[in-house]
């Protein structure tokens, strides 16, 4: 890239001072003691191994109880596979940053995170938002659900979901990463979010800026409406149904999903219809440590608590 390949002539000049280009970042984390380096090490990292445990589980009891091929508990093993990677975008380097001295992440690692963070949280966006149609379809049309959500559909919903999830930012992404950066090198973060980095550019770009508004915008409304329009012709067919017994069963087949979708859209739309919105660094952080480190864990709890079929396949599964 020409950031990379910039001639030892090129000057940057800024109205404050004079820096040479920048080839790698200081992501900053969480500044305390050596000891509470320490702490926080060993908090994230049975945080993280729980993570993958719980959601390793899910795709375990889904694999092996064959109750569970169906296509709601397909797409929930593929949603917690997705929250396997989404975590291991983030926390691994988090943890090797609690150890280290410099904290320095390259440019291309900074990137490279960058990228993989918001391609999986765009995938992310999208499963929810089939999940929800699967309820639907289940939920409004039960005696033509077999036909309509077939083996081949749900296929296709899910490498749909993939493919625009990771097609979704690389422009944008790989737009800023040919910006000059110049001045100080310090991310107030710990990891590699927009925000931080537009603020580390040479000089604004408004169109790149209102340019990442608006598609972030686009990705977290359109799957929210999706939800939310599925939900209300669920609502309306629930409170259809004669029998009490009968709209909590479908209640319960919503619950755990609606939970998961209010903790996650819940945290994100805080913080990504602007990348530049003036919230404090602490708070940016503890917002996006909710959504990409507390989310995934939480999650398999919710579905194990909330979905008695998952909580006794799981039960099935680890000979409880």
């Amino acid at each position: 890239m020409g950031f990379f390949t910039a001639s030892r002539h090129m000057k940057i000049s800024n109205t404050l001072n004079t820096s040479s280009t920048i080839t790698g970042f200081i992501l900053l984390g969480f500044p305390c003691s050596r000891e509470g380096q320490i702490l926080l090490f060993v908090l994230f990292s049975v945080v993280y191994l729980l993570t993958l445990m719980g959601n390793g589980s899910i795709i375990c009891a889904v694999r092996w109880d064959q109750r569970l091929h169906t296509p709601m508990y397909i797409l929930l093993a593929n949603f917690s596979f997705l929250e396997i990677w989404y975590v291991t975008s983030t926390v691994p380097n988090m943890l090797a940053n609690f150890l280290s001295d410099t904290k320095v992440i390259s440019f291309s690692g900074c990137f490279l995170q960058f990228y993989f963070f918001f391609s999986l949280g765009s995938t992310e966006c999208f499963f929810l938002a089939i999940m929800a149609f699967d309820r639907y379809l289940a939920i409004c049309w039960p005696l033509h659900y077999p036909t309509l959500m077939t083996g081949h559909l749900c296929t296709n919903l899910v490498v749909s979901c993939w493919v625009l999830g990771f097609l979704w930012f690389p422009v944008p992404i790989i737009v800023i990463s040919q910006m000059s950066f110049c001045g100080s090198r310090i991310i107030d973060h710990f990891l590699c979010d927009p925000g931080p980095l537009l603020a580390l550019t040479c000089a604004r770009v408004p169109v790149m800026e209102f340019f990442w508004t608006i598609i972030s915008s686009l990705l977290l409304f359109i799957p929210f409406l999706c939800i939310m329009g599925s939900y209300t012709l669920v609502l309306r067919a629930v409170f259809r149904v004669p029998s009490a017994a009968g709209r909590r069963k479908a209640f319960s087949t919503c619950g755990s999903h609606l939970a998961v979708v209010s903790l996650f859209y819940g945290s994100v739309m805080v913080m990504y219809l602007s990348p530049t919105s003036e919230h404090e660094a602490g708070m940016q952080k503890l917002v996006t440590l909710f959504y990409s480190v507390g989310t995934p864990f939480i999650n398999p709890v919710i579905y194990r608590l909330r979905n008695k079929d998952m909580k006794h396949a799981l039960q099935k599964f680890l000979g409880i």
